[in-house]
């Protein structure tokens, strides 16, 4: 029996239904799609929607970003099997509902120098991995519970609308999670150009830490900002009033050594005296 998805018009190998079909999700999908958009957009069963996909990217009409998550290619591709799609939105789509954070907001809102090959996204859909590698970027997922989803901007990345910590709430996630910051000496030069950039809202920030209810957070800002010599006198009394009881580590993604501090009920297990106001 003859395969309906086999049979090729002399023209560029496509059926005339596969190129009307192809043309339809080229106009309805501006990103990553799933066998079930194709499933609710031509109104045929699974089985049958996933046979279409499966075919059209053994053709190179379209690529196949992960099981079951595809992208369409421009006509005239050289090597469609290069075709890949903004991380970004491959994340919005993969990982909703999400918010990309950490070192790649950063990046975004201009915090940070540095340049990290991995991409940070919070979510709220179930992980099974921390490291998640899609079309040869590297995703960091973190977590987030519902109640702890806000702060966010939307940005748009070419048709896809797409949630970016703002740049307050980034602070808040990088003092939460220093890992996510690219270790706490980065973290501590990123709220060095926080607190001289026009992002810059003590009131906001307070009031976003007491949302997360994480008073570590308090210690490592208060920190942060007494020891570079940061003109935030009210914030760092707040952050005095907000110390919980014991010693934390002041970056835990690093070694646990260091000196006790009494003062902040912190172990300075990593030394950001040499960081500088510019």
């Amino acid at each position: 029996m003859v395969n309906e998805y086999n049979i090729n018009s002399p023209l560029g190998g496509i059926s005339k239904d596969n190129r009307e079909k192809l043309d339809i999700i080229n106009r309805e999908f501006s990103g990553p799609f799933e066998v079930s958009d194709i499933e609710n957009l031509f109104g045929i069963e699974r089985s049958k929607a996933s046979r279409l996909l499966a075919h059209w990217a053994s053709k190179g009409w379209l690529t196949r970003i992960r099981r079951g998550l595809y992208i369409t290619v421009p006509l005239g591709a050289e090597d469609p099997k290069t075709r890949s799609e903004d991380p970004w939105i491959v994340a919005n789509k993969v990982f909703e509902p999400c918010y990309v954070g950490g070192w790649s907001a950063c990046e975004h809102w201009g915090l940070t120098e540095q340049i990290f090959d991995s991409v940070v996204i919070f979510t709220g859909s179930k992980i099974r991995n921390s490291n998640l590698m899609i079309q040869n970027t590297n995703f960091l997922l973190k977590p987030l519970t519902k109640i702890k989803y806000f702060g966010t901007k939307t940005i748009w990345r070419g048709r896809t609308k797409i949630q970016v910590s703002d740049p307050t709430r980034t602070i808040v996630d990088i003092l939460n999670d220093p890992l996510v910051g690219g270790g706490m000496r980065n973290v501590a030069d990123i709220i060095k150009q926080y607190f001289v950039s026009e992002f810059r809202d003590d009131n906001l920030l307070g009031a976003y830490i007491k949302k997360v209810k994480n008073k570590t957070a308090h210690k490592r800002l208060g920190y942060i900002l007494e020891t570079l010599n940061i003109d935030a006198s009210h914030l760092i009394k707040k952050c005095k009033k907000n110390l919980s009881q014991g010693f934390s580590l002041f970056d835990p993604s690093a070694i646990g050594k260091g000196k006790y501090l009494r003062k902040w009920n912190l172990r300075i297990n990593v030394n950001i005296i040499g960081i500088v106001n510019d």
